[in-house]
């Protein structure tokens, strides 16, 4: 959704709309989105997906991020909003506009939603395949059980795999992690 349609905002301009407010925009060629807000199903998904890859991930270098982090994409700066990433080893950041960016995720993962699925799939997902670091990519939906992973394979090759049955596994080779589909669904109600 578009913070205001009819007005084609300037980096500045959007920059300082962020700075003011309480409430995350993102900005692409001119137009500012609103990213805030959501759905019960989205903030559950979401959520499990942050739990499991933190508790799998204890004890290791990795650290596992909210959607709150700024993630640098080199295609279209400044930056975009994921719904969850990980970084493994030291996390690398940017200074600007008075936050930190991420520069190196390996993992990144978005929750759908009606209004944003065909731009994850498409333009999110090329901006992100400019981040050097970025391994893998999952798309999560939240009307059913259906995950989509994108697993690099050279900078013009991603795998790709999805999984629909809430008794499937999906292991993460980038982080050495195995996610059940009903831990990333659990609590998730489906509508009839």
């Amino acid at each position: 959704m578009s913070a205001d349609p009819k007005k084609v905002y300037t980096l500045e301009e959007y920059l300082a709309l962020e700075r003011e407010s309480e409430v995350r925009f993102e900005y692409r060629d001119g137009e500012v989105f609103d990213m805030s807000g959501g759905t019960l199903n989205h903030d559950l998904a979401m959520g499990n997906v942050y739990d499991l890859l933190r508790q799998r991930l204890l004890g290791k270098t990795c650290h596992v991020f909210t959607g709150n982090m700024q993630i640098k994409t080199p295609a279209l700066l400044p930056y975009r909003y994921a719904d969850g990433s990980v970084v493994c080893g030291k996390a690398e950041v940017e200074r600007f506009n008075g936050c930190d960016l991420l520069l190196n995720p390996v993992v990144v993962w978005e929750v759908l939603s009606a209004s944003t699925e065909a731009y994850d799939r498409g333009d999110k997902f090329t901006y992100y395949k400019s981040i050097p670091s970025l391994k893998e990519y999952l798309l999560i939906a939240q009307h059913r059980p259906h995950v989509t992973q994108y697993i690099k394979q050279n900078e013009r090759i991603w795998y790709r795999q999805e999984f629909n049955d809430k008794s499937e596994s999906i292991y993460i080779p980038s982080l050495e992690v195995t996610l059940q589909m009903n831990e990333i669904y659990q609590d998730v109600v489906f509508p009839a």
